[in-house]
């Protein structure tokens, strides 16, 4: 009597054999995206306990969905989209989706790093802090997601025009923080 060990294949037959039923089949995806998945909401703006909430529940959406998965694209872009949807939904349903052409910067968390060196790494997670609410959704959504401008226009019901304003500026936005973090680091200290 040995432990079990893990189901292998590809994603596409590994969604196959969750939509007959196969749980350890379905639970190797989850181990294989889960990450991913939680990684994208924390992005589009959840704290690390409704991300991992909202990720377990759009892994259990897409196992009661799973036969609906065709292989046409990637499971795991398949199931961000599920994630994504389901993050939409909760920020519309706490009222807290605010759209407009004014920038609005988003709280950052302080950083304490005993190796006292924190301040001068900035990583996209940090860059994207920095963004509007709208910027940071539309970035995350239609970059992390891999949603068209149309489908984040849509899913958020702004138009297309707003989806691309809020990317473009995010994206220079990113762009300059990411070129030179030791500038940012260096307003930090000093801001």
């Amino acid at each position: 009597m040995g432990m079990e060990r893990p189901p292998t294949g590809h994603d596409i037959e590994l969604a196959a054999r969750a939509a007959g039923g196969d749980r350890q089949a379905y639970g190797e995806l989850v181990r294989r995206h889960g990450s991913a998945v939680r990684g994208l909401l924390r992005r589009l703006g959840a704290d690390s306990a409704a991300a991992d909430d909202l990720a377990q529940d759009a892994f259990l959406t897409g196992f009661e969905q799973c036969a609906e998965f065709r292989g046409e694209g990637t499971f795991g872009g398949w199931i961000k989209k599920i994630a994504a949807r389901l993050y939409l939904k909760k920020v519309k349903r706490e009222a807290r989706l605010i759209f407009s052409d004014a920038v609005e910067p988003v709280e950052t968390m302080g950083r304490t790093d005993a190796s006292g060196d924190a301040a001068s790494r900035i990583d996209l997670d940090e860059a994207l802090k920095a963004l509007s609410r709208g910027e940071r959704l539309c970035v995350s959504l239609c970059y992390g997601a891999d949603w068209s401008h149309a489908e984040a226009a849509e899913a958020l019901n702004i138009p297309i025009g707003t989806v691309k304003s809020h990317v473009k500026r995010g994206l220079d936005k990113l762009r300059a923080r990411l070129a030179r973090p030791e500038d940012g680091a260096r307003r930090e200290a000093h801001g």
